[in-house]
């Protein structure tokens, strides 16, 4: 029987500190200190199409969920249920955290990151307040983890390509990212900043740099999805703020300063499209 929202943020109100101070806290302190007696852990990601597997009818388009391996040991996985245009409110709704949910086993880790599609205010499908469904939807999310002895983890929506006359990078995203940080905070669940360090790596990179990091092609000039080497870039700081925040040890990490080829992105075949 699948929890609904609310039943799942009640469920699990009571669990929080509770959680916060003894199995998740423990299960990261182990992570750290490399304990051996771990099963490999299974790394599951919930977003949206900046994270998102694409196919090779969408190259060269990229998701940073496509390149977090690079960064990982081989033997902890990447399972990408990041799907384009969806929300905090359009995934649930669809029951795309279900089988999450069911896979999730002891010690794994649930990324989540949603922001970009929950601001479109005119499409009541995914809207979600910044400070109300939207911090509602997360600790979904986040109860739905330690239901299952699995590690929360939120992130702050990746930056999109944005910068004023001047050449300065300017956020997009509104109060997301604060809404964000508020239910990290409040939740004691781990965060990584994406939207402020990306936001760091624009403005380092520059207006014309950055063109070579999105989906800048002879026919489009996509400022939010990433070719190649900007989805290479955004897992790089995915990954080092999973090793700063103590999510993952260094033995589950590599690579890290190392320059990754962009060849080694791959497009599977296209999914064929449901009846």
């Amino acid at each position: 029987m699948t929890l609904g929202r609310r039943e799942a943020v009640a469920a699990g109100a009571g669990m929080v500190l509770a959680l916060a101070a003894g199995p998740a806290a423990a299960r990261t302190e182990d992570a750290a200190t490399g304990s051996s007696s771990r099963r490999p852990r299974t790394l599951f990601i919930a977003g949206d199409s900046t994270a998102a597997q694409k196919y090779a009818d969408a190259a060269p388009e990229t998701g940073w969920g496509m390149a977090l391996p690079f960064f990982l040991h081989r033997e902890t996985t990447v399972s990408n249920h990041a799907v384009n245009g969806r929300s905090t409110k359009s995934f649930l709704d669809e029951g795309r955290l279900d089988p999450i949910t069911a896979a999730l086993r002891p010690g794994d880790v649930l990324l989540v990151q949603f922001g970009h599609n929950d601001s479109k205010s005119t499409d009541p499908a995914r809207y979600a307040d910044p400070w109300g469904a939207y911090q509602d939807n997360l600790r979904v999310f986040v109860e739905a983890a330690r239901s299952r002895g699995a590690l929360p983890v939120i992130a702050t929506s990746v930056e999109r390509r944005r910068f004023d006359a001047a050449g300065t990078a300017q956020r997009s995203l509104g109060e997301y990212p604060a809404a964000a940080r508020a239910v990290a905070a409040a939740s004691a669940v781990p965060l990584l900043d994406i939207e402020a360090l990306s936001l760091e790596l624009w403005q380092r990179l520059g207006p014309e740099a950055t063109k070579t990091y999105f989906n800048w092609t002879a026919t489009e000039q996509d400022n939010t999805h990433f070719n190649p080497p900007g989805a290479i870039e955004v897992a790089r700081l995915v990954a080092r703020e999973l090793l700063r925040t103590r999510v993952l040890a260094p033995r589950e990490t590599r690579r890290l300063d190392d320059d990754i080829p962009t060849d080694r992105i791959t497009w599977p075949p296209a999914v064929p499209s449901a009846p």
